[in-house]
């Protein structure tokens, strides 16, 4: 009995995750100040909401995805970037999608596609994306202007087929811009040089979706073990990288200690020194 009472008080101390899914649709609400010297003085303070894995529907379900539609609408987003592994089924498709193009935001929603969304339903996901007038990025990128200066969301073409995507989307990118990357898997920021990229954006390992009071993962489908587990990491070239839990789950419907999560960035311009 006290083991069962230990267990729910740090269940509920896990960034207060149960009561915070039922408010938001997310276990927890995970927010991020950014600041890079290359962030242009007009995107000072802008907003970007990060949302992937959502592997509808699992535990993340319709009430849940209305749950998020608000959150969002309430947190006034310029910008909501989608990170793939949209759907646990194809005939949920249709229905997430019309969920996700209520989602608002100043600039827009630029996505990119999960392994599972490679796997199965691919373009059925396309063609609801062009409806919804949803961005997506395979080995594209796209510039988000404001007020005559920019910056550069590029987006990452199946991470996990590196002999026909081995070359990063921002080689060819100017080292003065500010470059996000997104890509569904966070070891893609590893296996290849990624120059340019500031700041890159994934998900795919659900934090472990399992572990042991948020230290030890058994699985946390990245070669490099937990290394990128979740959380803003570093690759080798000290590139940094901010990995989401996602929202949703695979396999088995539970996530211990690994709360699916929302990720708010603001962009804040480096300060020059008094």
């Amino acid at each position: 009995m006290k083991i069962c009472i230990i267990g729910l008080i740090i269940i509920l101390l896990d960034s207060c995750a149960p009561f915070h899914t039922m408010r938001t649709g997310a276990g927890r609400t995970k927010k991020y100040e950014f600041t890079h010297n290359d962030i242009p003085q007009a995107f000072d303070n802008f907003k970007i909401i990060f949302l992937t894995d959502f592997h509808y529907q699992s535990l993340f379900t319709r009430k849940k995805l209305n749950k998020l539609i608000k959150t969002v609408n309430k947190s006034d987003a310029d910008l909501i970037l989608l990170g793939g592994d949209y759907h646990n089924d194809c005939c949920y498709v249709p229905e997430l999608f019309d969920g996700i193009s209520q989602l608002k935001s100043t600039h827009g929603t630029i996505a990119v596609m999960g392994n599972h969304d490679y796997a199965a339903c691919y373009q059925e996901i396309v063609d609801h994306m062009n409806i919804y007038h949803i961005r997506l990025l395979e080995h594209q990128s796209d510039t988000i202007k404001l007020h005559n200066e920019q910056i550069i969301i590029a987006g990452v073409r199946n991470p996990f087929d590196l002999q026909t995507n081995g070359d990063a989307p921002t080689l060819d990118l100017s080292s003065d811009d500010f470059v996000i990357l997104l890509t569904h898997t966070p070891d893609y920021i590893e296996d290849v040089p990624v120059t340019n990229t500031d700041l890159a954006l994934a998900g795919h390992t659900h934090g472990g979706q399992i572990t042991l009071f948020a230290i030890y993962a058994p699985v946390t489908r990245s070669k490099y073990g937990r290394r990128f587990r979740s959380g803003l990491k570093y690759n080798s070239e000290k590139t940094p990288i901010i990995i989401s839990n996602g929202l949703g789950t695979s396999r088995k419907n539970i996530r211990l200690f690994a709360p699916s999560d929302i990720v708010q960035i603001k962009l804040r311009i480096e300060q020059s020194p008094k």
